[in-house]
């Protein structure tokens, strides 16, 4: 098939996305199809609507020349591009990623409002600008020809919220490589690299570890975003990770820890939960004190050794050939 992936970011940007679109690209060429990525350049400096419209006409051709679109968000590239292809009658799937209303919200208000229950709780509080991107999502997903979601947790969510159809879904899960390396920790570092929003709990954690590390002056918490090789690398020879979210869906940052065997405490708002429930250790984002505890816990001889084992022991894969396949299969049927 010719293929058009149209995705918010794209290497050399950094993120899970962009890293997520070009695993795809290359999975989906690797079995013959034609490849083509239509991404946010330009578009990044101009305001939302200007954003989208330029979006719009950018991939026209793009999507004129394709069989297929797969698009990597529902709202940024989203709406442009389902929009596009309903003009032209073409096939398009959108793979949803996080939720950009809920972030954005988030944002604005700086409520401590979990993802679970947003759109049960705040609808009534909406900006007028949120309201807007509501509409604008909900006639995305009910215009797309087919959503997968890469949790069952988020479906559910998105189903209710935006009123769609079941049968117009699927399930792909995220990629869990094979074991890469299980090396000693270097020094008592925690990695807890994530963007720095309200939704990811951070001023939480940096409190948390202000009190540990005046008892435990050798702990650290590592909190900065580097390049994805040199994050891995970073993160091979860590502590422990560590991610207390308000509301994540498949984090890549817990995925990569498993693959090189380094013990996590996660959010117990993630998507994944059933997944790796055996593999880590989980708290409320919203107790500061159970963080707390549970970090000190880890951080003692019998719970560390616990938790590596918790992770040795996680040997599920779900390889990005097998995600190019059901891409396909999906694409196949619609």
């Amino acid at each position: 098939m010719r293929i058009l992936i149209a995705t918010g970011i794209y290497p050399p940007k950094i993120g899970g996305p962009a890293q997520y679109a070009k695993n795809l690209k290359e999975a989906l060429e690797k079995i013959g199809n034609k490849v083509s990525v239509k991404t946010y350049n330009f578009e990044d400096k101009l305001p939302t609507g200007l954003r989208h419209l330029y979006f719009c006409l950018k991939i026209i051709p793009s999507v004129f020349g394709s069989d297929v679109v797969f698009i990597l968000d529902t709202f940024s590239v989203g709406l442009p591009t389902v929009l596009v292809c309903k003009i032209f009658g073409k096939k398009n799937i959108i793979r949803t990623g996080g939720d950009f209303l809920w972030e954005q919200y988030i944002e604005r208000t700086k409520k401590k409002v979990l993802l679970r229950e947003f759109y049960n709780t705040e609808k009534s509080n909406f900006s007028f600008k949120e309201k807007i991107i509501f509409k604008l999502t909900k006639w995305t997903l009910q215009n797309v020809s087919h959503t997968i979601f890469s949790t069952d947790w988020q479906r559910q969510i998105f189903l209710k919220a935006y009123n769609i159809s079941e049968k117009r879904t699927s399930i792909v899960e995220n990629y869990y490589g094979k074991k890469e390396s299980d090396y000693e920790y270097e020094k008592k570092e925690f990695i807890g690299s994530a963007r720095k929003l309200t939704w990811k709990n951070l001023d939480v954690l940096n409190k948390v570890f202000e009190e540990i590390k005046k008892e435990q002056t050798e702990v650290s918490l590592f909190m900065e975003n580097l390049v994805y090789k040199e994050f891995m690398a970073k993160m091979s020879k860590a502590y422990a990770v560590i991610l207390v979210s308000l509301g994540d869906i498949s984090p890549n940052m817990i995925l990569d820890a498993i693959r090189l065997n380094r013990p996590f405490i996660c959010t117990k708002e993630v998507g994944i939960y059933d997944r790796i429930k055996e593999a880590g250790i989980f708290v409320d984002p919203l107790n500061k004190e159970e963080i707390k505890r549970i970090i000190n816990y880890i951080l003692s001889a019998d719970g560390y050794w616990k938790a590596k084992e918790k992770v040795r022991a996680f040997s599920f894969t779900h390889t990005w050939d097998e995600i190019a396949g059901e891409f396909m299969k999906i694409a196949e049927n619609v």
